[in-house]
């Protein structure tokens, strides 16, 4: 029951694969999209509603991979004396953090002078996977407490600034000029609350063992999923607490429903995570038993994730390169010298940039399902444990 070919496990990457196809969109728009550069699209006041949805459609993609990876590392525990996944968890974990500052690093800014390093989601899913390998040596219902206390309760400090490093690296979007000057390291992804979806992944996970019947575990989802998304239509209506960017009436029906929607990422708010949350705990739920070539597609990303990424992430920049020469801004306009993406006038439309991302996911999954096949008839080879 608890093979890798059985449904329940089979819901897990197919949920990983879906997500990993849907962040290849919300990049893809990054360097593809004409506007990109001239406002932010996820501002209600100047985004058309689609664009905007092609922005907020993708917040599910980072809850869900830390969720998972939580919910996986249970699942690799289970045969494992507890220090065995702890030394695990550590050395994955810096693993991915070191590849955020030297591989990944590079694909986002193409600039070989790395003047520009971003603490992103790889980063923070390292630094989780580190805080993890201390939190499971603590019983199930007291990793639930600390991660729930963490979620709901994070927006408290959404008051304090403090302009220094490790404050940055806890709570608050933060840019700082490090080896002298000349490299700028911006944290995007703070820590808090994102160790906490891990861990709450990882509690969850005890419901795919064999003594917790299909029914059950679908029911509990289900109900953790629709009381999620009641919880935060509640709260957020209320506009007092869990997100510090309040949603107003603009002049059209459209626009507020965008700004009710419009909920902080940076660091996630309570509001964000339940709003997405609720599609994770929902997809699993009701995806189980879900069959055909479509399952099998999504599967086979789901099931060579870190692979996946980096590959996406090169083809997306690479092929923006080709374009922009080809179309006559030139190469160099792809090549990032700050945080904030400036294209100098090269993009399309967005039905283009959705061609360009059908066509990337199109050219990545022969090659992903060779990597997968590979590693499935090699799974003694440790290295491809990391990728």
């Amino acid at each position: 029951m608890n093979s890798l070919t059985n449904p329940r496990i089979k819901s897990i990457d197919l949920l990983k694969g879906f997500v990993m196809v849907l962040m290849a969109l919300d990049h893809t728009r990054d360097y593809f999209y004409h506007s990109a550069a001239f406002f932010d699209i996820s501002n209600p006041e100047h985004a058309t509603l689609p664009v905007y949805l092609t922005r907020i459609m993708t917040h599910v993609c980072a809850p869900t991979f830390s969720f998972l990876a939580g919910v996986s590392a249970y699942m690799s525990g289970r045969h494992r004396a507890k220090a065995d996944l702890s030394a695990l968890l550590i050395k994955r974990g810096l693993w991915l953090i070191f590849m955020e500052l030297t591989v990944i690093a590079f694909a986002w800014y193409l600039n070989v002078e790395f003047t520009n390093i971003d603490l992103a989601v790889i980063w923070v899913l390292g630094v989780s996977m580190i805080a993890l390998a201390g939190l499971i040596h603590l019983p199930l219902n007291v990793i639930f407490m600390i991660s729930i206390l963490l979620i709901a309760g994070h927006n408290l400090l959404d008051s304090v600034h403090l302009s220094t490093v490790w404050w940055g690296i806890s709570h608050e979007v933060y840019s700082t000029k490090i080896l002298g000057g000349n490299v700028t390291l911006t944290i995007v992804y703070p820590i808090i609350p994102w160790i906490a979806v891990m861990s709450l992944g990882y509690y969850f996970g005890q419901f795919y063992q064999s003594s917790f019947r299909t029914e059950y575990r679908q029911k509990l989802f289900n109900l953790i999923g629709l009381g999620s998304v009641f919880l935060f239509i509640v709260i957020r209506w209320a506009n007092v607490y869990c997100d510090p960017v309040p949603w107003i009436h603009l002049h059209t029906t459209d626009r507020t429903f965008m700004s009710f929607f419009n909920v902080n990422k940076y660091p996630p708010s309570l509001c964000y995570l339940l709003f997405t949350l609720t599609f994770t705990f929902l997809f699993l739920a009701n995806s189980e038993k879900w069959k055909g070539k479509l399952v099998d597609f999504f599967c086979v990303f789901g099931r060579v994730p870190f692979f996946y990424y980096i590959l996406h992430l090169y083809t997306i920049r690479i092929l923006g390169m080709v374009l922009a020469q080809l179309t006559g801004y030139g190469w160099k306009s792809a090549v990032q010298h700050d945080f904030e993406i400036d294209l100098k006038g090269f993009g399309f439309s967005l039905p283009v940039v959705y061609l360009i991302w059908i066509a990337i996911i199109i050219a990545l999954y022969p090659v992903c399902k060779k990597f997968d096949r590979y590693k499935q008839g090699h799974r003694q080879q440790w290295w491809l444990s990391y990728l």
